[in-house]
This record gives structure tokens, sequence and C-alpha cells, in this order.
């Protein structure tokens, strides 16, 4: 299979049946990156080399001011579409075959976790997963140890507090936390763009 058709696969939400053709791709993926991941992780290199290495994890040149704190993980890189200035602090670990999206200017914390995948609650079907997409918007704040589940949209500027699991959507500058996490407060927005 293709990637581009891997990824409109998943894209369009396709459940990903064990021992199917987009299983078998989503492996092959994941090898490859799980390669490239412990590159990343081993040694000091520069900030130019880590982009480098990023680059070739995504398929995509490296985003302007992308800064990178290894060690980082990531169980696919091709459905990951990172902007401008983002900051990933170390023990990242991002399971994007169901896409994710970061816009600029994020700064994503310590041992964060971002999900795309769920898999079946049927148990005879438990080991199929069906894909969901992230949204973060820019600006966003994602607290160390956070957790951000399939499907969730964090609109600019909302802030998650250290240690949350985000189930749901939450909306522009807002600050959520706790587990599941619920919204704390707003954000005047002066100023923001």
């Amino acid at each position: 299979m293709k990637l581009q058709a891997f990824l409109e696969a998943m894209d369009n939400g396709m459940e990903i049946v064990v021992g199917g053709e987009l299983f078998r791709c989503m492996c092959a993926l994941s090898q490859e990156a799980l390669q490239i991941t412990a590159e990343i992780n081993e040694g000091y290199h520069t900030p130019e080399r880590l982009a480098s290495l990023f680059a070739a994890l995504t398929g995509r040149p490296a985003p302007e001011g992308l800064t990178l704190f290894p060690p980082f993980h990531t169980d696919c890189g091709k459905n990951l579409l990172v902007g401008k200035n983002v900051f990933f602090n170390s023990g990242c670990k991002l399971q994007d075959q169901g896409g994710i999206t970061i816009g600029d200017g994020c700064q994503i914390g310590h041992n964060v976790v971002l999900a795309t995948l769920n898999h079946a609650l049927a148990p005879e079907k438990r080991g199929n997963l069906q894909p969901s997409p992230i949204h973060i918007g820019k600006n966003v704040w994602i607290g160390s140890n956070a957790v951000i589940l399939p499907g969730v949209t964090l609109g600019d500027g909302a802030v998650v507090a250290a240690g949350a699991v985000v189930t749901k959507d939450v909306p522009a500058n807002t600050i959520v936390g706790g587990v599941p996490a619920k919204t704390i407060r707003y954000i005047a927005s002066e100023g923001y763009n």
C-alpha cells in the first residue's frame, strides 16, 4: 500500500483490521519511525541534526524554529504536521497514525502523550484500531504528563494543565485540567493574535 493511500484511509477514519492491508502498512511505517526515533534518542545531536532527523521522520521539511528535546517518540511520523516555532520537551510520545496537526508557537511539556487510535470495544475485534485526528491550534501550551485523546481539538491559545487527560474539545483561550479535563477558567485575549 502506498503512503498516500494509507493517509487517506486514516483521514477518512477507516478501521485498521489486524492483519489487513492498512495494518501491514501501519506496521511498516512504525518500523521506519522506530529506526529514526532511535537515532534521535541516541546521544547528543545539534539542533540542525535533530531538524534533519525530524524531516526524515515526517517526510516533509522540518518546520522553522522547531525545538526538540529528546527523548522523542512517535510510532508513525508520516501523519504529523507541525507549525513554526513549536517546542517539544523531553519524553513526548505521539501516536500520529490518525493524524496530528500542531499549530505555530505551541509548547508541549515533558512526557505529553498525543494518541489518535482507539481499540474496538467488542472483545472479538479488540485488536482492530479506529483512527481519529488531534488538532492543536496556535500558541497552545500543554503541561507535563498531559494526555490528549483521539478526536480532540485544542483551540488557539488553550492551556492544558499538567497531568490532565483531555477527552473533549477545548475552546480557544481556555485553561483545562483534571481527569477528565474540565474548564478551569478563560484567558483574557487582549492583544492575542
